[in-house]
């Protein structure tokens, strides 16, 4: 990633596949960070609770935002069907996830 914009979330979690409607993979923010971003974006946060996010996997780099997630309790975030491609990973893989927060 380029130059720092704001505070930065590392974490490894296992990517997941949403059960509903769609092939959605994500990735469930581990609950001390979520609180954290909660608390960093409160006032901030888009349309559905979203925080704008630059997110890595190994080499790849991609933006997208962060979703509430009342089910899970925290954030999660989408990684497409590219992304997951490109670094050869599907569901049940742990994963190594690099999160900026474009504040």
């Amino acid at each position: 990633m380029s130059a720092p914009m704001g505070p930065t979330f590392t974490f490894t979690a296992a990517l997941w596949e949403y059960s509903g409607t769609g092939a959605w993979f994500f990735v469930s923010v581990p609950a001390d960070q979520a609180e954290d971003i909660r608390t960093l974006t409160d006032g901030r946060r888009g349309g559905f609770g979203s925080v704008k996010v630059a997110a890595a996997l190994n080499r790849s780099r991609w933006s997208t935002s962060l979703f509430p997630s009342s089910e899970e309790g925290t954030f999660v975030l989408p990684v497409k069907k590219a992304i997951r491609q490109a670094e050869g990973v599907g569901a049940g893989d742990p994963v190594t996830i690099v999160l900026e927060l474009l504040l």
